[in-house]
């Protein structure tokens, strides 16, 4: 059976595709992303696809592999990469990497809340330009989480371990909005459900941590922004999408909020003349959730893992029910 796989794996995740004897595997041998062409001369004749978040899995993709393809496992939790209509309607099976990044991301969104509302990129860059002189009651002063009120816009997994990682900080009120109330999963942090303008309005921080669906695509909008207090900083570890970044750009240089702090962007990566990049009060980070060495090993693995029982047969540990 022919794999195809759009970029080098970690060693896991590697070693799992080389000891499997029934299939043929290639590999577009770079990190960086696959152009499109190639992408599509690669997966000619697949019965497997290993792909990243930056590959385009749609019609003309599928059409380009033929009806051998049964299996697509990506190497990322979310989905909205993948054509899921198109998908099913073929009867092509989706594996994703739920659960293993869960800890790595609300590690990195909680450091990335801190970094953002106590100004640490302008705290160093003060050092390092000579800026660091006399002692001043209020200079670089932020913003800190003791007495707070965080907001989360979904509280899936990755919503709960970034609360749980937040409340010994000694948050006073945690709120939370998404598709439904939740209160088992709520219990934990006393967290209310609340519409999402009143979420908007009454909290100090805003975690974004939902899925991008056509309900969320551009939730984080001026109208969104202009309900948020003039004190309140703004973190998105979600996906790009979920923000209309003109207006989040607006509401950072005018003073309408005082920060914010992204691990996603659109596009991916941001040129590096993108507005926001001009703005001290935005910190801006290259998308790196779920990056570190035992996350990225473990995904790969599993990615393989669900390619490879797809191609078997077998249950996947970790598919997508379309």
């Amino acid at each position: 059976m022919k794999v195809f796989v759009t970029g080098p794996l970690p060693a896991e995740g590697r070693a799992a595709l080389a000891q499997a004897k029934d299939c043929e595997v290639e590999q577009w041998n770079s990190d960086d992303p696959i152009p499109r062409k190639d992408l599509e001369q690669g997966v000619v004749g697949a019965h497997g696809l290993l792909c990243r978040l930056t590959d385009r899995v749609d019609k003309k993709l599928l059409d380009a592999a033929g009806a051998n393809l049964r299996v697509v496992s990506t190497l990322s939790v979310g989905v909205d990469h993948l054509a899921l209509d198109e998908l099913k309607s073929r009867g092509i099976r989706v594996g994703y990497t739920p659960g293993v990044l869960t800890d790595a991301t609300a590690e990195l969104a909680v450091s990335l809340l801190l970094t953002t509302c106590r100004r640490l990129p302008e705290a160093i860059e003060e050092v390092k330009n000579g800026g660091w002189s006399s002692w001043s009651p209020l200079w670089m002063c932020g913003y800190g989480l003791s007495q707070s009120t965080v907001g989360i816009v979904g509280l899936g997994r990755i919503g709960q371990a970034i609360a749980r990682r937040l409340k010994p900080f000694g948050v006073q009120r945690f709120l939370y909005t998404g598709r439904q109330p939740k209160p088992q999963e709520a219990a934990e942090f006393q967290a209310e459900f609340v519409p999402i303008a009143q979420l908007a309005a009454e909290s100090d921080f805003i975690v974004v941590a939902c899925s991008l669906t056509p309900a969320t695509r551009g939730l984080c909008s001026k109208d969104f922004f202009q309900k948020m207090k003039n004190t309140a900083v703004f973190v998105n570890i979600s996906r790009g999408d979920v923000v209309n970044q003109e207006d989040l750009y607006q509401a950072l240089a005018s003073g309408q909020i005082a920060a914010a702090g992204l691990d996603v962007t659109t596009p991916e990566p941001l040129p590096p003349s993108h507005p926001l990049l001009t703005l001290k009060n935005c910190v801006i980070l290259p998308h790196i959730g779920s990056a570190t060495y035992k996350t990225r090993n473990t995904m790969s693995l599993l990615a393989a893992n669900n390619l490879l029982a797809g191609l078997r047969g077998e249950p996947m540990p970790s598919e997508l029910k379309l």
